[in-house]
């Protein structure tokens, strides 16, 4: 390899801090809620406050490397270009240089530190608009260092402007994108054109606003420039799993399934699932404000990843657990540990999480499986028939907003899951149904208490205490479990900041028990699991073993919730739907009630 992963940050970096710029280094992966992006997409995003005019603490020229997490198109991960995690080499000046400097450092650093041929180089630049103007000075400043006439073009908005999209008072601007040309015998998907974009250096100049762009009173440069995009240009490769930053997790997958990355286009596909996925799991559990995988934000793009690759490790004919954990391993131990510290002290972490969620997921995958090819048979069958009897039947080929809620609620199926399956068969899913009966789902489980059912001690139903009270689920059939099987709810009382329950039980908790308690609680909350609510008859409800609160008096119906098989009670609700939503459980106090009844206070963090 011509250079290395290694090589290539280092020499970054080392270019810039030559050029008077400090490192700023890596910040978290999550991005901090001022822009309306979930996760960092580009280097320049933690530094937003600093673009608009905050004065940065260590000054006006920074440098690092800076990870990103990109989702929007995740199902295009399998080919040799796209990864949802990669990393950003950027620099900045804000208010000190523009563009003379930047375009002389940036075709410095590609023709003298990467050793390319300046009189390929090609760039374009804005070609202006009724907000801005056509960037001249751009273009004469690059024929000044040599880049031909010839090889600058002008191109407009959609090609050579940078925003953040979606969003208003974020910086932005000009850019001049850096192209180089490939050879055209070497031409390949992964850079079909006659030219490979190598990087940009963006001239934020302006503020947008709900209705247009204001010039910024300091004008700023962002350079971007994608790491695994130059290590695989850089070293004349076309295939992004050929870099060394996937090499040793390639060779891994080989070893443990048998098969042949090159040989095996199937294979080589799901190899490709297997390792992205994976990679970004490690960063996203091991970042600084690591996230876990849920059902909600970040958390539900993790599982949605860690899933897909779960699925297609049983593709390969591989455990998924025990794979993914060595896989994860390799790019601790091999590929980013030096870079990224933090990794190597949360290895143990991160590796037991992904074997909680890949365990998690296999319990419920092969039913969920057989129950995904019932939903294809049955349309298979309809079809088959109804063409029998109807020469102009259209044949089905959508699955059920219903079935695919059933796949996600019952069987942990992200529904966008459901949808890559269906395509593979020629089907699509009706999302809007998926979407009703998600929120026919949310109804039921929040609604209002059914006359002479138990109230559940709730002093109001706001959403904070209507998640204390599927908490209290939670902890008596904990109790249940760590105690003693005969532990009973005796009482409880809800608010808004806290809950309060008693329970039967003969003697104080030991610190140990309490802690036990507490794990057990919080392992339900991270397995987010459906919080699943029936009608039944009261003698249908004893028959499958619901547990009735406290002497409560029910009706000849009555309302169940389920939250898998670790707690079954006769409940009035309101609940959340999914466990997930809870937080992190923890028992502030253990006391004494009364004779025979001790009493534990809970809060959700």
């Amino acid at each position: 390899m011509k250079i290395t992963s290694k090589q290539l940050r280092e020499s970054w970096l080392k270019f810039y801090e030559g050029k008077g710029h400090v490192n700023v280094g890596a910040v978290s992966l999550i991005g901090d809620g001022t822009t309306g992006v979930m996760f960092n997409v580009a280097g320049m995003q933690p530094l937003m406050p600093y673009l608009l005019g905050k004065p940065h603490p260590l000054g006006k020229r920074l440098c690092n490397v800076q990870g990103c997490v990109r989702t929007v198109d995740i199902d295009a991960v399998g080919d040799a270009s796209h990864f949802t995690f990669f990393e950003m080499m950027g620099n900045w000046s804000l208010g000190d240089y523009f563009k003379q400097e930047k375009t002389a450092w940036t075709y410095e650093l590609l023709t003298k530190v990467y050793g390319l041929d300046g009189s390929k180089l090609c760039s374009t630049v804005f070609e202006g608009n009724d907000a801005a103007p056509r960037d001249e000075e751009t273009a004469s400043l690059l024929k000044s260092l040599g880049v031909a006439p010839e090889h600058i073009f002008y191109l407009p908005k959609s090609d050579n402007w940078w925003e953040l999209e979606g969003t208003v008072g974020t910086p932005c601007g000009p850019d001049n994108e850096w192209f180089y040309p490939i050879d055209p015998e070497k031409k390949d998907p992964v850079f079909p054109d006659d030219y490979v974009e190598i990087g940009n250096d963006v001239y934020m100049q302006y503020r947008k606003t709900e209705t247009g762009y204001v010039p910024l009173e300091n004008k700023n440069v962002d350079t971007g420039f994608g790491l695994d995009r130059m290590l695989l240009f850089l070293n004349g490769l076309h295939d992004g799993y050929k870099t060394d930053l996937f090499s040793g997790a390639i060779h891994t997958l080989e070893t443990l399934t048998g098969k042949n990355y090159d040989a095996d286009e199937g294979a080589r596909k799901a190899m490709r699932i297997v390792a992205d996925h994976t990679r970004t799991t490690v960063m996203l559990i091991g970042d600084v404000n690591g996230i876990l995988p849920s059902n909600t934000g970040a958390g539900y793009i993790l599982r949605r990843l860690m899933r897909r690759a779960i699925r297609y490790c049983r593709q390969l004919g591989v455990e998924p657990a025990s794979t993914m954990r060595a896989v994860a391993q390799v790019f601790i131990d091999e590929v980013y540990g030096e870079a990224y510290p933090l990794l190597v002290q949360k290895k143990a972490y991160i590796l037991d999480e992904i074997k909680k969620e890949a365990d998690r997921f296999e319990t419920m995958l092969e039913k969920g499986m057989a129950e995904f090819e019932k939903c294809v048979a049955g349309i298979a069958r309809k079809n088959a028939f109804m063409s029998q009897k109807d020469e102009t039947y259209v044949p089905e080929t959508v699955i059920g907003g219903k079935q695919a809620f059933r796949l996600y609620d019952t069987y942990g199926f992200p529904l966008e899951l459901t949808e890559e399956m269906a395509a593979e068969r020629g089907l699509s899913v009706d999302k809007p149904g998926f979407d009703a009966a998600f929120r026919e789902h949310q109804e039921k489980s929040r609604g209002d208490v059914h006359a002479g059912e138990a109230k559940g001690g709730l002093e109001s139903h706001s959403e904070k205490a209507v998640r204390y009270h599927t908490a209290t689920h939670l902890l008596n059939a904990a109790l249940k479990q760590v105690l003693s099987p005969d532990v009973n709810q005796k009482g409880s009382n809800i608010t808004d900041e806290r809950m309060r329950f008693d329970f039967n039980f003969p003697r104080a908790m030991t610190p140990e028990e309490v802690k036990a308690v507490e794990d057990l609680v919080n392992e339900k909350i991270k397995e987010d699991i459906p919080v699943v609510c029936r009608e039944m008859s009261l003698e249908e409800a004893r028959a499958e073993h619901f547990v009735g609160v406290f002497d409560a008096k029910y009706g000849d119906v009555v309302r169940t919730y389920s939250i898998g098989e670790f707690s079954k009670e006769m409940c009035g609700g309101p609940h959340v739907a999914r466990t997930g939503e809870l937080g992190h459980f923890k028992i502030v106090k253990e006391q004494s009630s009364s004779a025979g009844v001790r009493r534990i206070k809970a809060i959700l963090e």
